[in-house]
């Protein structure tokens, strides 16, 4: 008898390199245990730019997406919105609702719901939506894609600077070692290039890989995680997307995932 396939993987984000910064250690792991890993940016990075025009950066930060990517082994999905004109209505969730059928993911990683800014939020919202209605066939997505029914586990990745929009410190419920996958991080995140000069200037920022990996040493830091360099996640409640028992990160990784609780199910 021929071993259950592994799960899909969809990392969904609002801008690109949200992903590097936060996700890709353990889509690493997944990729490596030989799951299908989907990479997609919502939105297109048109405002990350002080000096180019709209147009010119999406193209610059689609193509800087796209190589990332590749550094992965993952598929690139093209943004559907403009920066902050990411907004959770019915044509937004029809679009994303598409996307999502496509890929058929049983694992989505995406934003925390409290994230420092809005995009990240309203992503997060649209992505939770679109899998809770993949197989409801009265809801219509845009264009129209079949529904699917298959179990989905959703994991929410620490906010950058690892508080939500209020100020409140991140809370994880799993821990994933990223220690062995900091060069690949660090190679996907140094594929935006367009994002060295924008983030020094608007967030003072001084280098961003640096601060990716100090972010990840925070987060074990101050949670103690037994390792020491790490990635956090929220896991969304069960109902309405699989069993309670389906833990995937926690399955398919068992030496790299570590519970930040006894119970994080209950």
């Amino acid at each position: 008898m021929l071993p259950p396939p592994l799960p899909t993987v969809l990392a969904a984000v609002a801008h690109p390199d949200d992903i590097e910064f936060c996700f890709a250690g353990t889509l690493a792991h997944l990729k490596e245990v030989g799951c299908s890993v989907h990479m997609w940016n919502l939105a297109n990075g048109c405002c990350g730019d002080a000096v180019r025009g709209r147009e010119e950066t999406a193209n610059i930060r689609w193509k800087e997406s796209r190589a990332s990517a590749a550094v992965l082994g993952a598929y690139a999905h093209k943004p559907v919105f403009d920066d902050l004109a990411v907004f959770y209505d019915r044509r937004s969730l029809s679009i994303v609702s598409a996307v999502l059928r496509k890929i058929r993911p049983q694992i989505i990683l995406t934003h925390s719901p409290n994230d420092y800014m809005e995009d990240h939020q309203n992503v997060c919202r649209l992505v939770v939506s679109a899998a809770f209605s993949r197989a409801m066939p009265n809801h219509i997505t845009g264009p129209e894609v079949p529904t699917y029914n298959d179990p989905v586990r959703i994991y929410h990745a620490a906010p950058h600077g690892l508080h939500d929009s209020m100020g409140n410190p991140f809370q994880p419920d799993l821990f994933t070692d990223i220690f062995t996958k900091i060069p690949i991080k660090e190679k996907m995140l140094n594929c935006h290039r367009s994002q060295k000069e924008w983030l020094e200037t608007t967030q003072g920022m001084g280098s961003y890989v640096d601060e990716m990996i100090d972010m990840g040493h925070q987060l074990a830091k101050h949670n103690s995680c037994r390792f020491s360099c790490a990635e956090g996640w929220r896991i969304h409640h069960h109902l309405g997307f699989c069993p309670q028992d389906y833990q995937p990160l926690e399955s398919l990784l068992p030496d790299f995932v570590q519970s930040a609780f006894p119970s994080v199910y209950s």
